[in-house]
């Protein structure tokens, strides 16, 4: 495979006085293209609001930093709901809902979001569809048209729809109040991976949170995996691939490190530093592996399944504890002494590794 897999950083696509939405463009990430995968973020400064939209792609939405309100309106539903969001929170977004995000806070609301474009109009891009705004749905009718549809006189429905100059993005009016988010709306759209039970938890080397249906439903709609990974200094994630045909899609949220990915023939296909607000891609069963830098790294993983499965090639859970001794030795063409050397290794660690 001969595709550029070095990770990026994205582009700002719209914005203004309320923040900003920023993309990662396939053209910059070819990865994107061939894994039909959307990569965006978002950045609201104080009394940003980002309007009612809805998408063409289903999404899994990860709270980099701040905290603010999230409006979620289901089709058919009689009224939204509006959910309270903070840093480390996790949303599924199936297709066909509305969102929209306001931050009423001093400092920045970020949130990433990473999904499905299979069925986007455009492979490894989002279309968000604006409700209101210059690129909203409805300057594109006729006042005639919009004025049957809400029953507003013309000259009404041209005042409505031209009012708003900003598009996607706006800082509210000092004065003007809107909704708060209610705790109890939450549950069942968001998971909070700093508050979530630990998957795996290895002292000195790392911690993981797996998002599926289990934890968070909605997430067998959306149909993707997630996770968030904390790695220690100086830690080791051990090499291995999602053994379900899934691609892995990577954003590092905090500090740095290096990462390896080995493809096809054994050919070393990316080898680089990686750090904070870059992401890459890695191709469906080619193993990776990371090593943190000293202040540690922690990064936020879809996978394009549901309920993923890994192999793991080094520790504990490895499949080399799995095969037979005679095979390895055949395998590696090495003796019954190495065999027994090699299996008495990690034997305790399972797939983060503390430094040595």
């Amino acid at each position: 495979m001969d595709v550029d897999l070095s990770p990026k950083e994205p582009r700002k696509s719209y914005g203004g006085e309320g923040g900003a939405y920023y993309t990662w463009s396939a053209d910059d990430l070819p990865m994107l293209r061939l894994a039909n995968i959307g990569a965006a973020k978002l950045v609201l400064e104080n009394r940003g609001l980002a309007f009612p939209s809805y998408s063409d792609s289903s999404k899994v939405a990860y709270v980099l930093e701040g905290s603010g309100t999230c409006g979620i309106t289901l089709p058919e539903a009689e009224k939204e709901k509006v959910l309270p969001i903070k840093a480390s929170d996790s949303l599924a977004l199936p297709f066909g809902i509305i969102t929209w995000y306001f931050n009423p806070n001093n400092s920045p609301l970020t949130i990433l979001f990473l999904g499905d474009t299979s069925k986007a109009h455009k492979s490894g891009q989002f279309t968000n569809f604006q409700l209101t705004g210059p690129t909203g749905i409805f300057t594109g009718f006729t006042p005639e048209f919009v004025s049957r549809a809400w029953d507003l006189p013309p000259a009404e429905v041209s005042n409505l729809v031209a009012t708003q100059l900003n598009a996607g993005i706006t800082r509210v009016k000092e004065g003007r109040k809107l909704p708060e988010g209610k705790a109890e709306e939450r549950e069942g759209f968001v998971l909070n991976c700093f508050e979530a039970e630990l998957d795996v938890d290895i002292e000195g080397g790392g911690n993981v949170v797996v998002l599926n249906s289990k934890n968070l439903p909605l997430v067998g709609e959306v149909g993707l995996g997630a996770d968030l990974v904390r790695l220690k200094g100086g830690a080791m994630c051990s090499p291995g691939f999602s053994c379900d045909s899934a691609f892995q899609v990577t954003y590092i949220v905090k500090g740095s490190g290096r990462v390896q990915v080995v493809g096809i023939d054994g050919k070393r296909v990316l080898e680089t530093e990686i750090k904070g607000g870059s992401l890459f891609i890695v191709p469906r069963f080619f193993v990776v592996s990371k090593i943190a830098g000293k202040e540690g790294m922690e990064w936020f993983s879809i996978i394009t399944t549901p309920n993923p499965v890994f192999s793991h090639l080094a520790g504990r859970t490895s499949v080399w504890k799995a095969i037979s001794p005679e095979v390895l030795e055949a395998s590696f063409d090495t003796t019954p002494e190495m065999e027994r050397l090699f299996r008495s290794k990690r034997t305790s660690d399972a797939i983060f590794f503390p430094p040595n």
